[in-house]
């Protein structure tokens, strides 16, 4: 299962928005699940998000996340329009695991 969600946030929600996207990252690399791949993109724009979720065991290693539920419960409500979901069919794949880890925070 492959799927694209694409939404954008109403510049109001911004903040809540941000700090319940972080929940659930955080929640995932505590509950690490094996069968997940889940990444979130914000565009140019700073209001639009992209999140492409791949795994073979369907949504449920993501639904057995608290801090996902949480999220996906107000989500609707943050956003301009309800967000569009795309189910996606791999073609071909290649990544190397850095090219998705969170880029280094800056030092003071």
């Amino acid at each position: 299962m492959h799927v694209l969600i694409k939404y954008t946030v109403r510049p109001e929600e911004m903040a809540e928005h941000l700090r319940l996207m972080g929940e659930v990252h955080a929640d995932l690399q505590r509950l690490a699940p094996a069968d997940l791949a889940y990444v979130t993109y914000q565009l140019e724009d700073e209001n639009s998000f992209v999140e492409l979720l791949s795994s073979d065991a369907g949504p449920g290693p993501l639904a057995a996340s608290k801090a996902f539920a949480r999220f996906r419960s107000t989500l609707d409500a943050r956003c301009e329009a309800v967000p569009g979901i795309t189910e996606l069919q791999l073609v071909g794949s290649y990544s190397p695991t850095s090219v998705h880890a969170a880029p280094a925070q800056e030092q003071a």
